[in-house]
Order: C-alpha cells, then structure tokens, then sequence
C-alpha cells in the first residue's frame, strides 16, 4: 500500500497507523531534549514510513550528499532545483526499496555472519578498494549488502531457468550483435621519416615507390626493398585485420578499393602508407553454438531483472508505505 503526502495533496493521507508519525515525531524530539518540539521538527522529520520503520530526512540527506554536491557545482537556478528534487526521489525509492527487502529477509531468518563480512571486505581490499572496516558504520553498510543479496538471490534468482527456446529467441532478435565485421587481408609499403626535417624525404620516397606499383612493380619485391615496417621480409603482408582495428585514413582509403588494388601514399604520424587489399570479406554471424553460454548469460541477467522489478512491485504492493516528501 502506498500513500503520498504533499503540499497539495489530491487525496487525503491514510489515517490507519497515524501512531507512526507521533513516535517518529516523539523519537526526534528526545534526540533534542532541550529544543521546542518546533525545532525538532526543523532539524529533522519523517520523509518516510516503510511498515513500522521510519526514514528522516537526515537519512535521506546523507545518501544524497556526494551526488548533491556534485549538481550544485554545475547547474544553478531552476535547473539544479529539477535536478535536486529528482536526486532525493531517486535516493527516497531506493532506500525504500532497501527496507522492503532488510524487512523480509529478517522476517524469513536470512543472518549475515561476522565471518561472511570478513570475506567480503578480503575480497574488496583484493580488487583495490579502501574498506575500513573498523568502523561501525562501514561494517553495517557492509552487512545490509551482503542482505540484499542473499534475499534477492534466494526470492529470485533460485528460481529462474533459461530454456534453449529463449536463448535461440534472443540470437534471432538480436543477430547484429553477434556479426563478425569485415575483415581485410592487406600489405603494405611503409615509408617511416627518420625526423620531423625527414617528412618531406619521406613523402618523395612514397611517391617514387607509388609510381613503380603503377608502372607494373611487383608489390610484395618493392616492399621488401623500399618498406622500413617490420612486415618488408615478408612482403609487407599483415594478414587479416578487422574493420574498425585500422587508423581512420588507412580504412577510408580500403573501402574504395576492390580486391588486387593499392592506395594513394597515406600520411599518419607514423609515416607514409601505401596498402594493398589482397582479400575482403563480408560481414558474418557467429553461429549459435558459438555463442550459446554467451547468450545464456546475457538473457539470464534481462530476466533476472524483469522478475526481480515484478518482486519488487508485489513487495511494494503488499507494504504500507506512506512518503511524506
């Protein structure tokens, strides 16, 4: 059940359970004995009742600080007001969200122990991160992870299974994503300036070389003796390179030429190429076999999170929650 409470309301809030605004509001104020109820009020209030659990706007605040921080260096005016409000909403599901999920696995008796805590911060130290985990603060955070976790994997995930039919309905839907580029198998002549002050020696060594492949000059014999790339002993050939793998110019120029043919002297900033398209071809899916546990992988997390966002919507649905935001 979800009730919203807003300046302008178009219904009225929920009366049942009204006893958790007094205690939250009563929780509050002892927080401050010595302060008017008003101040308390001001310092801190209710933006949230999840069940019997309350979320403050300190709470709330404290999530969203980094990120807020953040927006107020960049935007100003209107604009970081939208963003702002639409940072705390984000941040306001979330936590709900996170309760919903604490609550059940507590009712149901999923524990995390000190020792799974443990392995969890060896593991997070092992990939680079800065743990503290002589923090209360950080092991609690670390705790209600590892939570989260477990009940998602144990409502959801236990559950799921991924038949052959779903995965061959996945390969024919998305078949772009698993096409082989072309693939150019090409050679080159290499004219590599020895200085800057070379450049323009290089470039007149390029076009002499050009010339001759225009006169009839056998390519591979012309590399071999004029290409100062590590391919000349074999003839300039680079074998099989893969659309997208070769430098801007060189693969603009390939893709004009037919099978047999060479290119202009192309000038990068490693020199002058001249290159010459022995083979092509075309683009081609990766069979299915292939790509079967690719697949799998990829439609079991898609269905993880279609049936986890239905759990989460039952979850909600079954909840009081009144926002007061």
């Amino acid at each position: 059940m979800l009730a919203v409470t807003c300046p302008n309301p178009i219904t009225q809030p929920p009366v049942r359970r009204r006893w958790l605004w007094t205690l939250g509001v009563a929780l509050i104020a002892s927080t401050f004995p010595d302060a008017p109820a008003d101040a308390a009020t001001i310092r801190d209030r209710i933006v949230a009742v999840v069940n019997t659990e309350l979320i403050t706007l300190s709470e709330l605040k404290s999530s969203t600080e980094t990120e807020e921080k953040r927006l107020r260096e960049q935007y100003r005016g209107a604009d970081l007001e939208r963003r702002l409000h639409q940072l705390e909403y984000a941040a306001l599901t979330r936590m709900i969200e996170h309760k919903l999920q604490i609550q059940l696995a507590k009712k149901k008796g999923m524990d995390v122990t000190d020792e799974e805590i443990a392995n969890a911060v060896k593991e997070m130290k092992r990939q680079g991160e800065t743990v503290d985990d002589s923090k209360p603060e950080t092991k609690k955070a670390i705790r209600e992870q590892l939570t989260l976790m477990k009940v998602v994997d144990r409502e959801v995930r236990s559950n799921l299974m991924i038949s052959e039919i779903e995965m061959q309905r996945y390969y024919m839907q998305h078949q772009s994503r698993f096409m082989l580029p072309e693939e150019y198998r090409i050679s080159q002549i290499l004219i590599m300036p020895r200085s800057s002050e070379d450049r323009e020696q290089a470039r007149t060594k390029a076009a002499t070389a050009h010339a001759e492949l225009k006169r009839g000059a056998d390519f591979a014999d012309l590399a071999l003796r004029r290409s100062d790339g590590q391919e000349a002993t074999k003839g300039g050939a680079l074998g099989f390179v893969r659309r997208g793998e070769l430098l801007p110019p060189i693969e603009r120029a390939l893709e004009t030429l037919e099978t047999g043919q060479f290119t202009e002297p192309i000038e990068t900033p490693l020199g002058l190429h001249i290159i010459r398209l022995e083979e092509k071809t075309t683009p081609q899916f990766r069979p299915f076999i292939e790509v079967k546990n690719e697949i799998q992988g990829l439609v079991y997390r898609q269905k993880s999170e279609d049936v986890y966002q239905v759990w989460l919507r039952e979850l909600k649905n079954k909840a009081y929650i009144d926002v007061k935001f």
